[in-house]
């Protein structure tokens, strides 16, 4: 499968803008371009692990477990650029890259959820509770409203939705990802927005993503 390295997380069910402008990307659109089902130009997304770069050892410093990305919409440029945007489709593990093409290649697995021991639905309508309160305290810090939208019910997508929208590091973003359980996703996103919510009271002058990359502590 194709894969596009990024400094992001991508899960499924969300959706992504990307300025493609390096030439292996470039060719891997060409290459997505070229088949004529639109639903098939799929490709891999995986996260860069932090403090690395896509370049010369980017692919050797990526995340193993992904998504799979369906490009929806293409606008080319005069200069050979695109803007594409993108949507999550399925979570991936990548085992194996090869990089000696035009494009990066990798061997790939598609990775489901467990099945559910317990009805995740009160774990979702909890999280998205305390999401609210979060979300509150935040917009006042801003002085404005943030974070604002509608989130699926399905607590599978809503687990998705909601580590993509809160202000999360890419450890922790990606540590949702790799979590194979909707339900512990939700409690994993109730703990981080507690940290984060203990940390804007704390130190209210820094956003919570700054907060969470210092060596600051509640305890």
């Amino acid at each position: 499968m194709p894969m596009f390295p990024l400094n992001t997380v991508l899960f499924p069910g969300v959706t992504m803008p990307l300025h493609v402008f390096e030439d292996r990307y470039r060719a891997l659109v060409h290459h997505l371009l070229a088949i004529p089902e639109r639903t098939n130009r799929v490709f891999g997304v995986v996260a860069i692990r932090e403090g690395y770069e896509v370049g010369s050892h980017g692919a050797q410093s990526v995340h193993r477990v992904g998504c799979l990305a369906q490009m929806t919409t293409v606008e080319p440029h005069p200069d050979g650029r695109f803007d594409i945007e993108i949507v999550g489709r399925q979570r991936l593990r990548l085992d194996s890259m090869d990089t000696s093409g035009s494009y990066l290649v990798g061997e790939v697995v598609l990775l489901d959820d467990e099945p559910e021991a317990v009805d995740p639905d009160n774990e979702a309508a909890r999280t998205m509770a305390l999401f609210e309160a979060y979300r509150a305290q935040l917009s006042e810090l801003r002085g404005a409203e943030v974070l604002d939208g509608i989130f699926p019910r399905d607590p599978v997508y809503l687990s998705y939705s909601l580590a993509a929208t809160c202000l999360l590091t890419l450890r922790e973003r990606q540590a949702l990802l790799e979590t194979d359980s909707a339900r512990e996703r939700l409690i994993m996103l109730r703990l981080s927005l507690r940290e984060e919510m203990r940390a804007m009271r704390a130190v209210p002058s820094l956003p919570a993503t700054e907060v969470a990359r210092t060596a600051w502590s509640p305890n």
